[in-house]
């Protein structure tokens, strides 16, 4: 097998510039502080909870009541129990969907949980139990709503901006805030002032990321769990406009199934082709949200459609060992509890993900490469049954390397590919199979140079 070792990041560079003023401006785009912070703990779960629970619906209609919320026990110990056994660092909470149905105690709207037959703050029940268990709690509202009379015209904006404020305020520290481009088809023609949200945000909140309808973190572009082949986080700027992510977000019911198809229109979101035609661009990573069953709500239609540990588990590699975040959904049931059956699942999800670096061949944390450092051999003691390769950049000096191969020395003395890659950034996971003596790490094309934080083998 020819490796080609002469053809590397230190010599040909796969035919790019290594080093020039235009690779010195993707390089400078770096991430923010509460950005490197949610790099550390990529994986965490999303809670559709609410009207729609009582109601057995995915969207409401505009016409419910409260007295249409007729859970009465809801166990929010039971929900972050569950989703820490999976390896979730943290929870958010569908505070108000769609229906306008307030989880919290406001004093915005009657139409909350407060007016209901249950009569208790959920948003700080389940907060509080965040902060018992000690997981991360983040909040999702919905910008459009079916109930409010108010919308459409400027007063939404400041009583949006009031229930904003109430979430930001009275619950603790928020790691993420999501607002959701979603807007019914029937629904009036009306511009959220978006700089007015971000800004109550970034004064009560500073350290929490912004998602979705936000400038911190992105949709990946599909409700199917899967990014992109090469997933980027230097983009240009203009993908964080809300404009354009209303504009592809869910406009009605139907578009759900839509958004589980996956096309290859906006594949390409920052290779140098697609940077060089930018004069602004921004660090703004993906993440990919994914339902454990078909449907965001639970309802006895979708009970039988959770999704595997073993296709989560595939999900997973696809998105945090891809240079992405993962946004899990585990929706309760209208018995106020994560079933049975979900239970398991996550519990059975976190014990894989646990295996990923339980048994360590080799960790690395290499630094900034060396000019001899165009291929990187590792040789191990005894020969290996690795099933992981984990490599993650040192983002804070940006996001560098664009072409890397992958082999395995066997047992024969022979190198085999083990593996093609494009991007690593924030993480990614390789799965490997087979016994090996060692292995060998080729950098064929980098953004100036490369700066690898860890370099990891794992039986």
């Amino acid at each position: 097998m020819k490796l080609k070792l002469d053809e590397n990041w230190t010599t040909k560079n796969n035919g790019y510039d290594l080093n020039s003023a235009e690779v010195e401006r993707y390089i400078s785009v770096l991430p923010t502080a509460s950005q490197l912070n949610h790099a550390k703990k990529p994986f965490y779960c999303f809670v559709h909870f609410g009207m729609n629970t009582s109601t057995g619906r995915e969207w409401g209609n505009g016409t419910e009541t409260v007295d249409d919320f007729r859970i009465v026990r809801i166990q929010p110990e039971q929900w972050v129990k569950s989703i820490k056994a999976s390896g979730a660092s943290g929870l958010i909470l569908t505070c108000k969907h769609h229906d306008g149905f307030c989880l919290w105690n406001t004093g915005t709207t009657d139409f909350n949980i407060m007016k209901s037959a249950f009569a208790e703050d959920l948003v700080k029940l389940v907060s509080d139990e965040c902060k018992k268990q000690g997981i991360d709690f983040g909040v999702y509202l919905s910008p459009w709503d079916m109930h409010e009379k108010t919308y459409a015209t400027e007063r939404y904006n400041d009583f949006f901006c009031r229930q904003l404020t109430e979430l930001l305020t009275n619950y603790g520290d928020i790691f993420e805030v999501w607002f959701d481009g979603a807007k019914g088809a029937e629904a009036k023609a009306f511009n959220y002032d978006w700089e007015r949200y971000y800004k109550i945000v970034r004064t009560l909140q500073p350290g929490a990321n912004i998602s979705i309808c936000g400038p911190d973190i992105r949709w990946v572009g599909n409700e199917a769990g899967q990014a992109r082949e090469s997933e980027y986080c230097v983009v240009p700027e203009f993908l964080t406009k809300a404009e354009t992510i209303e504009k592809n977000s869910q406009q009605t019911l139907s578009d759900a199934e839509r958004l589980l198809k996956i096309t290859s229109k906006d594949e390409d979101l920052g290779s140098r082709k697609v940077l060089s035609k930018n004069a602004y661009l921004t660090w703004y990573p993906a993440e990919v949200d994914v339902s454990i069953r078909k449907g965001w709500f639970a309802s006895s239609e979708n009970a039988s459609s959770v999704k595997s540990s073993k296709k989560l588990f595939d999900i997973y590699l696809n998105s945090v060992g891809n240079n992405s975040f993962l946004l899990l959904n585990v929706p309760p049931n209208d018995m106020g509890v994560i079933s049975k059956k979900e239970t398991k699942v996550l519990r059975n999800l976190g014990k894989k993900i646990k295996s990923i670096n339980e048994n360590p061949v080799y960790e690395m944390n290499f630094g900034e490469l060396k000019k001899k450092d165009g291929y990187i051999e590792f040789k191990f003691d005894s020969p290996k049954k690795l099933s992981y390769c984990v490599l993650r950049e040192n983002i804070e000096k940006s996001q560098r390397v664009e072409k890397f191969d992958l082999y395995l020395l066997k047992p024969n003395g022979k190198y085999k590919k083990a593996f093609a890659g494009t991007v690593i950034g924030m993480r990614k996971i390789i799965k490997l199979k087979g016994e090996a003596i060692g292995a060998l790490l080729i950098i064929r094309q980098s953004r100036s140079v490369p700066d690898l934080s860890l370099i990891g083998f794992y039986e």
